[in-house]
């Protein structure tokens, strides 16, 4: 398989960012891709809206759905995954996307910020995957990709923003219990992170770093795609790396993606 068309996605934290570069890579095959975010409404310091990512989804060749939906909010989630069956007709991928930053030790990390980490990370990746589960199961070839780092207890990673490293460590590990469970029923249970820095809105949470300094979220998307077109039985429970997955692809050249070639790139968190 090297094409999604035909294939639901549920994509959280689609609105923009890499979580839109994804479905809009998805949609150029003629995937159905629900937009599953909270912005709904514009918003001056954050482009883009569940709205105009579904309307970008249609103009590249896919069908968009767009889901209003806080992943902290059961009742939100399984309503926006009843919505996307009933519009696409099941589920075949889910993409854990949507996350939350704070890099600040722990003196500096407010328990409102603290907790708000925990919850969109690593509990709603866990509930969005419970919700879209039973839909994965009844697919042919079904996946979930979540956005997260390989597993570390490295101290390094840990001192500088404990909760940030609690909250993205506990996709990671949602990742691995979740590909023990449902590995062998067939689903394919894995994580993507980045070698580099991504371009994203992110970035401004990193002081000293500028836009130039990463890669353009196509990276990811292409990535993301090179995974979820591989069969999905007894693939899983794997920690991937952008660049890696792009060369194992044939994807020699990776100058591309990069947003300033006169920049030095500068390596993402959790890698040595």
């Amino acid at each position: 398989m090297s094409t999604l068309a035909g294939k639901t996605l549920f994509i959280t934290g689609a609105s923009r960012g890499i979580g839109l570069a994804i479905a809009l890579r998805a949609a150029r095959d003629g995937a159905n891709v629900a937009i599953a975010a909270k912005s709904d409404v514009p918003n001056p310091k954050l482009p883009g809206t569940i709205h105009t990512a579904a309307q970008a989804v249609a103009d590249a060749g896919g069908q968009g759905l767009a889901l209003k939906c806080d992943i902290r909010e059961e009742d939100q989630v399984r309503a926006a995954v009843a919505a996307a069956v009933d519009a696409f007709g099941g589920i075949d991928i889910l993409v854990n996307n949507a996350s939350a930053i704070w890099l600040r030790g722990a003196l500096d990390t407010p328990m409102k910020r603290f907790d708000l980490m925990q919850q969109v990370n690593a509990r709603g990746s866990f509930l969005c995957a419970q919700a879209c589960l039973p839909h994965l199961l009844e697919a042919p070839d079904p996946h979930i990709l979540t956005l997260a780092p390989p597993p570390s207890l490295d101290p390094k990673w840990w001192a500088p923003h404990t909760g940030y490293t609690l909250a993205k460590m506990g996709m990671s590990f949602v990742t691995l219990g979740l590909a023990g469970e449902f590995g062998p029923r067939g689903v394919a249970v894995n994580a993507l992170w980045p070698r580099t820095l991504i371009a994203t809105d992110a970035l401004n949470m990193i002081p000293g770093v500028e836009q130039g300094n990463g890669r353009d979220p196509a990276i990811m998307a292409d990535a993301a795609h090179a995974i979820l077109t591989r069969p999905a039985r007894g693939f899983s429970g794997q920690f991937l790396i952008d660049d890696e997955v792009l060369r194992e692809a044939g994807i020699a050249d990776l100058d591309r993606y990069a947003v300033d070639p006169s920049q030095p790139l500068l390596p993402d968190l959790f890698l040595d």
